[in-house]
């Protein structure tokens, strides 16, 4: 068996038993996340096997893919076409370069980024993107492999199995994993500001459902005593613009305005009345 026959992507990883534990973990977060998060415009960029906008109530919420899907029955449809649904009630929108995307700046209020900086070939540019299509007070969720686990211990092992002609890895082909304290100084640079943040999936990589439920004990232990340990990280971040204030609607900028008029009125009437006592 060759090397790169060793090697599983990223699509055949998450159908099996680890690969679906670390889904209905990232779910769970994402879910929690953006139920409450308030807008127009929401995109998912990439793992369509993820159904990170289910929960949000934004009127139009897109999946975009950087490759066409594995199922050619799930393609995006032709121009001029409506997109077929998918099952987590957002349909497929486009096909595009995560480097390059084709919205117009501050015109999202959600973005979410689900393995997409690990898979991506320029990380930096991608959330550079992800930065301009943000509209001011806009939301970013962001979840990734930790480097610094057992999972990613266990790959490296297995690294060197595979380097003797056996084996296959623990982890998926994912090129190099980005560190949670990494992510937070760019996202920092780009004049993001760090909400929620937390690790989770505590339990060892295993090939069968049956070890990964006998290792269910272990989870507790690890959000408590290591947690900074857990095979996957989960990040929000919200665009924050130097020098910017947010102001309500028009109607409630005229009363107070008329309001302040008022006050201005009444204390020169007062004061007058007070000159003329005197």
């Amino acid at each position: 068996m060759t090397q790169s026959a060793q090697i599983i992507s990223l699509d055949e990883w998450l159908l099996t038993p680890t690969g679906r534990y670390l889904l209905a973990w990232e779910q769970q977060q994402i879910d929690a996340a953006v139920g409450d998060v308030f807008g127009f415009h929401a995109v998912q960029l990439g793992l369509p096997q993820l159904g990170g906008l289910e929960q949000n109530r934004m009127p139009h919420r897109w999946l975009a893919l950087d490759r066409p899907p594995a199922a050619p029955t799930e393609a995006p449809a032709p121009p001029g076409e409506a997109a077929p649904p998918r099952p987590h009630g957002v349909p497929w929108a486009l096909l595009t370069d995560f480097h390059a995307l084709p919205f117009e700046t501050q015109s999202l209020d959600l973005v979410i980024l689900p393995h997409t900086l690990e898979l991506a070939g320029d990380p930096h540019q991608t959330l550079r993107e992800v930065e301009r299509v943000l509209v001011p007070e806009g939301r970013v969720v962001v979840v990734g492999l930790n480097p610094a686990s057992l999972w990613w211990l266990q790959h490296r092992l297995s690294g060197l199995c595979r380097r003797l002609g056996f084996g296959r890895g623990v982890l998926p082909d994912t090129g190099d994993l980005i560190g949670y304290w990494r992510l937070r100084d760019w996202l920092r640079l780009l004049n993001f500001e760090i909400g929620q943040g937390r690790f989770g999936c505590y339990r060892p990589a295993t090939r069968t459902e049956l070890w990964l439920e006998r290792f269910r004990w272990i989870e507790p232990w690890g959000e408590r005593w290591w947690p900074v340990l857990g095979a996957v990280y989960f990040l929000t971040a919200v665009k924050r613009v130097r020098g910017m204030r947010l102001i309500g609607p028009a109607w409630k900028r005229k009363e107070a305005r008329s309001a302040r008029v008022v006050a201005a009125s009444r204390t020169q009437r007062l004061g007058g009345r007070g000159g003329h006592r005197a």
